[in-house]
């Protein structure tokens, strides 16, 4: 793909010339792919939070600092004695994981020349909460089990649409994330 090629090159809203010096750039130097995200969070007092996310460090140097930090808030549904104001963590993470698989498949159908329609996802999660209650003879506190299934229109074959939800699954760092232990340190400060 030439220069031209690359900057006109946009698909269902992916700049693909973009994408495509990103890889790259990556390939040519691979520290260029470490990232580390930071996030800041204020409990609000009863269930709810707010965090804030401004930083983004890409090989060991501040990459991006937003001019404002995006913030997300969490709260519990009312049935959880919360005031149902946000979503809570564990319906985050349920977004977390479709937002990160709608990115994957919109690049990935755009590196491919695959046009998009409409994509949509439906994503149950089933957590028992005996455990984070305190009640010893639950299950572990995290989902047991979850469930995503893709709804996607496009005129490519089936074929490669089931490729590309397979690719999209084997490559998410938030599919990665919930099938695979991530050491976490926590520390009490001060």
């Amino acid at each position: 793909m030439s220069s031209t090629e690359k900057a006109m090159s946009k698909q269902h809203g992916v700049d693909v010339g973009r994408l495509v010096d990103t890889v790259n750039a990556v390939q040519a130097n691979p520290d260029l792919a470490r990232f580390r995200f930071h996030a800041n969070t204020e409990w609000l007092g009863g269930a709810r939070v707010r965090t804030q996310i401004q930083e983004i460090h890409q090989n060991g140097q501040e990459a991006s600092k937003r001019s404002r930090p995006h913030e997300m808030e969490g709260d519990e549904p009312d049935v959880l004695l919360g005031a149902d104001t946000a979503p809570n963590a564990v319906e985050s993470v349920l977004h977390a994981l479709t937002s990160c698989l709608a990115v994957g498949f919109s690049y990935n159908a755009a590196a491919r020349g695959i046009d998009v329609k409409s994509l949509s996802f439906r994503i149950d999660g089933d957590l028992d909460l005996r455990n984070f209650l305190g009640i010893e003879d639950g299950p572990r506190p995290g989902f047991q089990n979850i469930r995503v299934s893709y709804r996607v229109e496009s005129d490519a074959p089936r074929d490669q649409i089931e490729e590309l939800c397979e690719y999209v699954q084997e490559t998410s760092p938030v599919l990665d994330i919930i099938q695979n232990p991530v050491p976490v340190e926590v520390a009490l400060e001060g």
